[in-house]
C-alpha cells in the first residue's frame, strides 16, 4: 500500500504545474467539456439514417493502456456516446443511461481506424435500447459488442 501511496503522489513540480493550469468554465450547450473533447476529439459521424448512426474514428495514443491497445474504458465511452446520439431527438435534453452491457471480444491499437455502429433496438415510453458494433474497419474483426438502456423524455411528451 505504501509503495502505491508513493508512486501517486505528486513532486513540487508537477503539484505547481497542475495548479497553473487554468480550464475556462464550461459553458453547456456552447462548448464541448474537457472529457468531451478528450475522449471523443476525432470521431467522423459518416452517415445518419433513422434509428441508425454510423461513425469512425482512428484510435489516438491518448486513449491507450499501457500495451498500446485501445483501453477498455474508451471503448466503454464510445458506446455510451453513440448509444446515446443514435436516440437524441433535437431540443429535448440528453437521455440518462440506465444500463450498459459491453463484450469485449478483440483489441484495437493506437493508428487503427474504427467503424462505429449505433442503432435502436426499441423504444417503450421515456426508454430506450441500443446496440453498439465497435469493428476494426480494415479488417471488420469485432473489437467490442455493447447493449445500452437510456431513459428520457420523448417527442410524444412535448
Amino acid at each position: 500500500m505504501e509503495k502505491a501511496k508513493a508512486f501517486l503522489e505528486l513532486t513540487q513540480g508537477e503539484s505547481d504545474r497542475v495548479s497553473s493550469l487554468a480550464f475556462p468554465p464550461h459553458r453547456l450547450g456552447t462548448d464541448c467539456s474537457f472529457y468531451e473533447y478528450y475522449s471523443l476529439r476525432g470521431i467522423r459521424v459518416d452517415r445518419i439514417e433513422p434509428g441508425q448512426v454510423f461513425c469512425t474514428f482512428k484510435v489516438p495514443p491518448r486513449l491507450t493502456d499501457r500495451e498500446g491497445k485501445l483501453a477498455s474504458g474508451a471503448i466503454a465511452n464510445l458506446v455510451d456516446e453513440v448509444g446515446g446520439a443514435v436516440v437524441y431527438v433535437e431540443g429535448l435534453p440528453m437521455n440518462v443511461s440506465v444500463d450498459m452491457s459491453i463484450s469485449f471480444l478483440s483489441s484495437a491499437k493506437a493508428g487503427n481506424e474504427l467503424e462505429i455502429i449505433g442503432r435502436v433496438l426499441g423504444q417503450k415510453g421515456g426508454y430506450s435500447g441500443t446496440s453498439v458494433l465497435v469493428k476494426n474497419k480494415t479488417t471488420g474483426e469485432l473489437i467490442a459488442e455493447g447493449r445500452h438502456s437510456l431513459f428520457g423524455k420523448h417527442a410524444s411528451k412535448m
